[in-house]
This record gives C-alpha cells, sequence and structure tokens, in this order.
C-alpha cells in the first residue's frame, strides 16, 4: 500500500482518478520534467532524468491496478483465481504475488504478514485466497507488467 499511496502522491491523483484524467496529469507532469528541457548542468539533467523515470513507473504502475484496466480483465482474472491451482507464491514487503498453474501471476498489495501467515498454513490455500485475499486486496497482472517494462528497456 506504500507503494500505491507514493505513486499516487507523486502524480498528485486520488484514488477514485480516472485514466484519461491520470493520462493529461502524466503528460503535464512529463512535459515539466523532461530531461530535454533541462540543457543547464548535467546534475539538473540527471535529476531530471531520475524523475521522468520515477513518474512514467508510477504512471503505468497505477494504470495497472486503475479500475478500469481491473474491469477490462476481470473475466480472465476471475477464471484464473476460481478455476486454476496455485503453484507458487512470494510475499514481501505487504506485496504477495501469486503463480498459477496457466502461467499467469498477480500481485496482491497491502496484505498484512498476518494474513500471509494464515494463507500459508491454510489446509486449502487456494480456498483461504479466494476467500480473504482475491477480493480484499488491490491487484495487478504482474506477467503482463514485466512484460511491459521488458519491452521498455
Amino acid at each position: 500500500m506504500k507503494k500505491i499511496i507514493g505513486y499516487r502522491k507523486l502524480l498528485g491523483v486520488q484514488e477514485n482518478t480516472g485514466l484519461q484524467d491520470m493520462k493529461v496529469i502524466y503528460r503535464n507532469l512529463m512535459k515539466t520534467w523532461h530531461p530535454d528541457k533541462f540543457d543547464g548542468t548535467e546534475e539538473l539533467k540527471a535529476h531530471a532524468e531520475a524523475k521522468s523515470k520515477h513518474i512514467i513507473e508510477a504512471y503505468h504502475f497505477l494504470v495497472s491496478i486503475a479500475p478500469e484496466t481491473r474491469a477490462e480483465y476481470l473475466a480472465e482474472y476471475t477464471t484464473t483465481t476460481n478455476t486454476v491451482g496455485i503453484t507458487d507464491f512470494d510475499y514481501k514487503s505487504e506485496t504477495l504475488q501469486i503463480n498459477f498453474l496457466d502461467g499467469s501471476s498477480y500481485e496482491y498489495f497491502g496484505v498484512p504478514k498476518s494474513v500471509y501467515v494464515k494463507f500459508v498454513n491454510a489446509p486449502a490455500p487456494g480456498r483461504f485466497a479466494r476467500r480473504h485475499i482475491y477480493p480484499a486486496y488491490p491487484y495487478r497482472s504482474f506477467t503482463k507488467s514485466v512484460a511491459i517494462q521488458n519491452t521498455t528497456a
């Protein structure tokens, strides 16, 4: 959740900001912080480059968890979480990554350690996740976000 809050603060958006409004805000920030606008010292240009990269990362992350994006892939997500088994999972800094047998992966944000411990110790982790994790925490498709980052690198 800290990551989401930090990115929202960086872009100056609220939880209910729509994709179109977010895009306008993102473009305006990029116009302000584009490294080519800083012809002064290399230090200023390097700072602007780092800031613009952070803005880009924040924008792509917030788009990936936006309600419009989640609604677009809801049928696929529902099928995966209700019918496909869990192969693996990883937990770090209140972020739970769950990998499924069909190759998809999802990240869930703001998952308390106590919920993670109950998930790990549950006799049926899939059932526990369907009841206590999937409907309760913001998520994004992890595999798609990795693919997007690899094509831009």
